[in-house]
């Protein structure tokens, strides 16, 4: 039996897609990002250090000093988070 041409494009096209899922991300672009662990791994991994996210909304002047600090921080913003939070708590 044969298929329209639409099926056919429709059939390519899904072909195409599966094939562009499948292949990892450059590293000339993305510089070991395919290294990066996936979303379940990398919740794992904050599960066994006992993290647990924490979301809020912040004034932007707020966000913007934190940003500037955490760039010479050794555990980033959210070390230096981590490092306010447990001074203002005390």
């Amino acid at each position: 039996m044969s298929m329209k041409k639409s099926d056919l494009d429709k059939q390519l096209g899904q072909k195409i897609g599966g094939r562009m899922k499948a292949t990892a991300i450059p590293t000339r672009f993305a510089q070991g990002a395919a290294d990066a662990p996936d979303r379940r791994e990398q919740r794992r991994r904050d599960a066994e250090a006992g993290l647990v996210a924490f979301a809020c909304k912040l004034p932007m002047p707020i966000v913007e000093r934190l940003r500037e600090r955490s760039t010479g921080h050794p555990g980033g913003i959210n070390g230096l988070l981590a490092e306010l939070l447990e001074k203002a708590l005390r």
